[in-house]
């Protein structure tokens, strides 16, 4: 008989312990619970902590409240030049509105990042699709994430989620469109190259003709000082030798005369015609002839 009523208490006390356990769920920090009763919504407003449910009739479905990426495949987008860019971008985003977020997915995450790409790539394709292949390569791409965070962002409201942002990590061009725009910047590249070499030459041929000009003048104004010494160097010895002709005219008369005789005859074979009366002999006469 205590045997009886002993196993009827420890089963009252399971049929409890189950029951209270399946009455009570826990939300964590980094959470967002939703209570349903018999797939309706009937709570969403849940803070951290412990809480209570009916057991059986009510059920808890539970979601990560943390930012989320959301990886896109490469895309290609039509500029307004009607060329083709291949994008490959990513998007980061939270859930705002867990009921709406459930009634719009029915809380499956795959679904979710299919309708978050599908509307990405729609704002993608509107954005791209205004701009010419330099601006979103180069000039416009922060500007055009920027709006596509805003735009993106009213058009996943419906879904109980908030864009947080929004990134485009490359831009490449399609195949068929790429060997020409390469071509293209060989071209300019060369045609960059060829004006400097140009520039380089004229600049070049500007300093070479400077130093010749410079050269001329630097030699000129050489030989002019060279000429002017060379005029005072004469002008000095004339100087010098009227001096001493002055102080003795006949001893330099005299000496000049030997200083050509030896000249004359220093060869011993040279031949001169002149008149015996010519002053060139005058010193071979005896005096008084």
């Amino acid at each position: 008989m205590n045997s009886g009523k002993g196993m009827l208490a420890l089963v009252l006390v399971a049929v409890l312990a189950f029951v209270g356990s399946a009455s009570m769920f826990v939300v964590q920090e980094a959470q967002l619970a939703l209570l349903l009763r018999l797939g309706e919504i009937v709570d969403a407003d849940f803070k951290p902590g412990l809480h209570f449910k009916i057991p059986v009739i009510q059920d808890v479905v539970k979601f990560d409240k943390r930012i989320q990426g959301l990886d896109s495949d490469s895309e290609r987008f039509l500029t307004v030049e009607k060329k083709f860019v291949v994008v490959n971008s990513f998007v980061k985003w939270r859930i705002s509105d867990v009921a709406q977020f459930y009634r719009s997915t029915r809380g499956n995450s795959d679904a979710a990042s299919r309708l978050l790409s599908a509307r990405i790539n729609a704002a993608l394709r509107d954005e791209f699709g205004k701009r010419t292949v330099q601006e979103v390569v180069s000039g416009e791409r922060a500007e055009i994430m920027a709006t596509l965070a805003r735009n993106a962002n009213e058009q996943a409201a419906d879904l109980g989620v908030e864009i947080v942002d929004v990134r485009i990590k490359q831009i490449d061009f399609a195949e068929d469109i790429s060997e020409n725009i390469y071509e293209r910047m060989r071209t300019e590249r060369h045609r960059v190259a060829a004006e400097l070499r140009a520039q380089g030459a004229e600049a070049a041929e500007r300093i070479q003709a400077d130093a010749d000009r410079q050269r001329i003048e630097i030699v000129a104004d050489a030989y002019r000082q060279a000429e002017l010494s060379r005029g005072e160097g004469d002008a000095g010895a004339a100087e010098t030798y009227a001096k001493a002709f002055n102080q003795n005219a006949d001893f330099y008369s005299f000496w000049r005369s030997l200083t050509a005789y030896r000249d004359v005859f220093s060869d011993g074979g040279s031949m001169m015609v002149l008149d015996p009366d010519s002053q060139f002999f005058r010193y071979f006469k005896a005096e008084g002839e």
